[in-house]
């Protein structure tokens, strides 16, 4: 599985941006895809997670009601829309396969993107 992530880039705050990850394939014990971010110096956090069906998703507290996950799997692609940003959002956004475990811990997921660079202005 290979996971690239795009459309980062810089924004105001209150602005908008929507990523983007492109999977070449999925692994057959899969259940899920997700979002994670890392801020400079800081540890990488979860963001928000998806089922293979979109039936399930979860977020963060710190973006639930400004961030919204959904993918097509038509595609092969999975989305972040992310609204209302804050310069606190500034972070290096990464997708994931999940293959089991709990969707908010990065050991839960075996295949990570490049990442993609969010910058929020105040």
């Amino acid at each position: 599985v290979q996971l690239q992530a795009s459309g980062g880039g810089l924004v105001q705050a209150g602005g908008s941006l929507r990523l983007s990850c492109a999977a070449s394939g999925r692994t057959l014990s899969s259940i899920g895809m997700g979002w994670f971010r890392q801020a400079p110096g800081k540890e990488r956090e979860f963001v928000a997670t998806t089922s293979w069906s979109g039936g399930s998703t979860y977020y963060a507290d710190s973006v639930r009601g400004r961030f919204s996950i959904s993918r097509d799997n038509a595609k092969n692609t999975m989305y972040l829309q992310m609204n209302s940003l804050k310069p606190e959002d500034t972070a290096v956004y990464y997708c994931a396969e999940r293959q089991s475990g709990s969707y908010y811990r990065r050991e839960s997921y075996s295949y990570w993107g490049q990442g993609t660079l969010v910058t929020v202005s105040s």
